[in-house]
């Protein structure tokens, strides 16, 4: 780690757990896991939103630019501190401070963001779509079982009343039917006695 990382973390560190991390050419600095600063050709970004960017503006902070393919700049959402902030984590505390707080709305924002990213990435159309379909579903599984109930109670009320009246009849069938099959065997060894 060089020395401007270095420095970096240590400016950083009253916030929490700082961890820096190569990235495109530069390092991306994350604290208590959030990503909150930018650290390129020895250059400290914060990480700013609608919220805090005034702040910076205000204070004559430059945000981190650059050059696309087709040759226009891309700015982003990092601004530098004021210059003196680097002279000590006291006077870091208060930019790092908001960087930090944007950083915790972004992962918030992406947390409850899932059913908004899917709206915007398929259209209003495909949005529509899983609303119809999970709402036919939960009607669909909330009249399920009350039929399958209703038909499973009336099969087995049905059920035990065929089935009873069948095996007594059966069984009193029976007894006539084993007495003169038990008849029979007799008869075949009184025969075979005799033989």
């Amino acid at each position: 780690m060089d020395a401007f990382i270095e420095l970096c973390v240590e400016l950083l560190q009253p916030l929490g757990p700082v961890r820096p991390r190569r990235m495109f050419g530069g390092h991306g600095i994350y604290v208590d896991g959030l990503f909150m600063a930018l650290v390129i050709g020895n250059q400290l970004y914060l990480k700013t939103d609608d919220v805090s960017r005034e702040r910076f503006v205000a204070a004559g902070c430059e945000p981190f630019s650059y050059g696309t393919k087709n040759g226009e700049r891309q700015v982003m959402s990092y601004y530098q501190p004021p210059e003196e902030t680097l002279e000590s984590p006291a006077l870091m505390l208060p930019w790092a401070r908001l960087a930090l707080e944007a950083a915790l709305r972004a992962a918030n924002a992406k947390a409850n963001k899932p059913a908004a990213k899917k709206k915007s990435a398929a259209g209003a159309k495909h949005a529509a779509k899983p609303a119809v379909s999970e709402s036919a579903a939960v009607a669909k599984r909330a009249a399920k079982p009350a039929v399958s109930e209703s038909a499973a109670v009336a099969k087995r009320a049905a059920k035990p009343a065929v089935s009873e009246s069948a095996a007594v009849a059966k069984r009193a069938a029976k007894p006539a039917v084993s007495e003169s099959a038990a008849k029979k065997p007799a008869a075949k060894k009184t025969t075979a006695r005799r033989g």
